[in-house]
């Protein structure tokens, strides 16, 4: 049964499966540029903003609880809506997906280095993390969708290290700005990578979609996955504050672990789940 079967998570079924709109040689390079680009400025704004932080802190006359959210919103809204972000792109295009993603993550960026106060800036942030969720997951489907079989392995190699190298440089550069500029250029610096993604992808990546994801999004799964992601991620960040036992770590752990139970439930029954779990017979994805 398990030859007859395969499942779409394993490494091999993933590599050898055809590509939904293969793409011709001479466009894969601008393909690749397009995903690295954006997921590289999605990763880097996980972490550069660190460096910034004693700037904009004393700029913003902002307490030690308003800059921890000013990292903690973005990295929350960004794990709470990954799963929803890759399901709107396979059904609804992953290109027209990603490139809302860019979009809202540049008009983010641009709201972040013109912030008055504190709470505009986590604000912004996280709208920015909203962004990350639609472009991250819709780099690597594209890339997916874009290349042959024998040609995906090695591009998706080139996407995760050009992107971790991207992301460790981030701190460096982040430094140097916040030196010589300011904390604000840190985010200005999104507009001009966003808008070589946005140039780019508009005349060199194709559009693609599952066949199979015909009809309306799976919104009660796509809500439960949201607040149980949420709540568990805004449950750890709090936890580092309060500690595990106060009330306002407890409750959204539990919302989480509920949320995420009926989540499954919901799920199991539907007809065109956000997360078939027929993924979990796969070991490797379990």
């Amino acid at each position: 049964m398990a030859n007859i079967i395969r499942q779409p998570c394993d490494e091999g079924v993933i590599l050898s499966g055809e590509s939904a709109v293969p793409c011709a040689k001479s466009q894969e390079r601008w393909i690749l540029a397009a995903t690295i680009l954006a997921s590289s400025m999605a990763f880097i704004d996980g972490t550069v903003v660190n460096v910034a932080l004693p700037s904009l802190q004393k700029s913003l006359n902002a307490s030690a609880i308003g800059v921890q959210w000013v990292v903690e919103a973005y990295s929350l809204f960004l794990s709470a809506l990954l799963l929803v972000g890759g399901s709107l792109g396979d059904r609804y295009g992953r290109r027209l997906i990603f490139l809302i993603g860019v979009a809202l993550f540049a008009l983010a960026s641009v709201c972040c280095g013109m912030a008055a106060s504190i709470n505009q800036l986590v604000a912004a942030r996280a709208i920015q993390g909203i962004g990350g969720a639609l472009l991250v997951p819709g780099s690597l489907a594209i890339i997916s969708a874009s290349f042959p079989s024998d040609r995906r392995g090695r591009a998706i190699g080139t996407w995760s290290g050009f992107s971790a190298i991207t992301t460790a440089i981030g701190p460096v550069a982040g430094g140097w700005l916040v030196e010589h500029v300011s904390w604000r250029a840190v985010f200005f610096l999104n507009v001009p990578i966003a808008t070589a993604v946005l140039l780019i992808s508009f005349w060199h990546v194709p559009e693609s979609s599952d066949a199979d994801e015909a009809g309306p999004l799976d919104w009660l799964g796509a809500i439960l996955a949201t607040f149980g992601l949420g709540g568990l991620v805004y449950g750890l960040i709090e936890s580092s504050r309060l500690g595990f036992l106060q009330p306002g770590v407890v409750a959204p752990f539990l919302l989480g672990v509920v949320s995420l139970v009926i989540f499954l439930f919901v799920e199991s029954g539907a007809k065109k789940p956000m997360l078939p779990l027929g993924l979990f017979q796969s070991r490797s994805f379990a």
